[in-house]
């Protein structure tokens, strides 16, 4: 079976549920997590500090993902999605490297909001 497009259906199961700190099990020690507005973060300790903090700041935001597709094999998967925010929706793209049955690389691909 794709073991890396099972571990992004997985990775949206509890995406939604506005718990980011749920998805520190699914990061390997030495994963990599790429966002255009948060940065390079590398590392499990810096990746569950950051999934810690996204929870306390965006939980009572009234946004979620809608996934749109999702795809893979073993290694590598994709998902297109939609992020529904009050202030309107914004389409990206997920690229996930999966070693192990864990994350090692994760990437979002969307243009960032303007802010003010």
């Amino acid at each position: 079976m794709a073991q890396a497009r099972q571990l992004i259906e997985r990775f949206w199961e509890i995406q939604n549920d506005h718990d980011y700190s749920k998805l520190i099990p699914l990061f390997a020690d030495d994963a990599v997590f790429e966002d255009p507005a948060i940065g390079r973060v590398e590392g499990i300790e810096a990746i569950s500090a950051l999934l810690h903090r996204l929870t306390r700041e965006l939980a009572d935001k009234k946004m979620h993902f809608e996934v749109l597709e999702i795809a893979g094999d073993e290694q590598v998967a994709w998902s297109r999605w939609l992020w529904k925010r009050p202030d309107g929706d914004i389409e990206g793209v997920g690229l996930y490297k999966v070693r192990d049955g864990k994350l090692i690389y994760y990437r979002d691909c969307y243009a960032v909001p303007p802010t003010g």
